[in-house]
């Protein structure tokens, strides 16, 4: 796989998939599922596209009933394409995929959002927190209205769906948060996206202490650069195509291959003895963490 990509740019976030050149990879021909997932139910957030798209169908292909939620308008095409594609997955037990538009920002979308999974399938036994924004901005540039909004998509959302799920979770469920490389290495032009990743950090160890005694396993997922309609709708034409060549691998991750850390978090044969940890892929890059 090469490093870079054809100059383009979205000036509307969330950005959208479908009109990515080229565009993201969701799945593989290498990948080979067997039944990790079997009769669990998963409920991704940002499921639309990007990393959310490739985890939905990866656990679709494992046996789960998968949920996923997506902004209303500005991604009915790649949540449409999306579900299409679950369906194409799902296994013969597992329940037919629902889609569910909402602005996760707020608390009580996201107990109407948990609600509605539950409604569908009884209970959510992975909780996989994806959605998020991001916008290049100086700290002279900083406004109080975008700071918190950036924090309510980013952080918020992660509180409270964890909250609201927790109620319908059992010993053996998984949340699974999703953090970044730039929560470790930090980044110039990332300040808003970058604090919100540190604390998602933080906010995964505890709650991992927190839930311990329950059963339930909280850890996260912190990818390095990964070609998504978030970079499209962030950097400019000319940060496109560099993109990803400054890792170590000289080049971006596909949705597709940051997608097995998120099944094997959610497998409990496979992780039972993993909470409050990250994984890594990040093209080689060293955290130390």
């Amino acid at each position: 796989m090469a490093s870079g990509f054809p100059p383009q740019k979205q000036e509307t976030q969330p950005g959208v998939q479908h009109v990515m050149d080229p565009t993201p990879q969701f799945s593989s021909p290498n990948y080979k599922p067997s039944n990790k997932l079997h009769g669990k139910v998963a409920l991704v957030t940002g499921g639309d596209s990007g990393i959310g798209r490739a985890v939905c169908h990866c656990y679709a292909l494992e046996g789960a009933s998968v949920a996923f939620t997506y902004v209303k308008g500005r991604e009915d095409k790649d949540a449409d394409e999306t579900l299409r594609l679950l369906h194409e997955a799902k296994t013969k037990e597992a329940k037919e995929p629902i889609m569910i538009a909402t602005d996760l920002g707020f608390e009580e979308n996201c107990k109407r959002t948990v609600d509605e999974v539950v409604n569908a399938f009884g209970r959510i036994d992975v909780l996989v927190n994806c959605a998020a924004e991001q916008h290049e901005v100086s700290i002279d540039e900083i406004e109080e209205a975008r700071l918190e909004r950036v924090f309510r998509t980013n952080v918020f959302s992660q509180f409270f769906l964890a909250k609201y799920a927790l109620k319908h979770m059992k010993e053996g469920s998984s949340i699974i948060n999703t953090t970044s490389v730039v929560a470790y290495a930090g980044s110039s032009s990332l300040l808003e996206y970058a604090s919100t990743k540190g604390a998602i950090v933080s906010f995964t160890r505890a709650l991992a202490l927190q839930l311990a005694s329950k059963g339930i396993r909280v850890n996260g997922v912190a990818p390095g650069p990964v070609w998504t309609p978030l970079i499209t709708a962030s950097f400019s034409e000319e940060a496109i195509k560099q993109f990803g060549s400054e890792t170590p691998m000289k080049r971006a991750a596909q949705p597709v291959e940051v997608a097995p850390s998120y099944v094997f978090l959610a497998c409990e044969h496979c992780s039972s003895y993993y909470t409050g940890q990250i994984l890594h892929p990040n093209g080689g890059s060293i955290v130390n963490a």
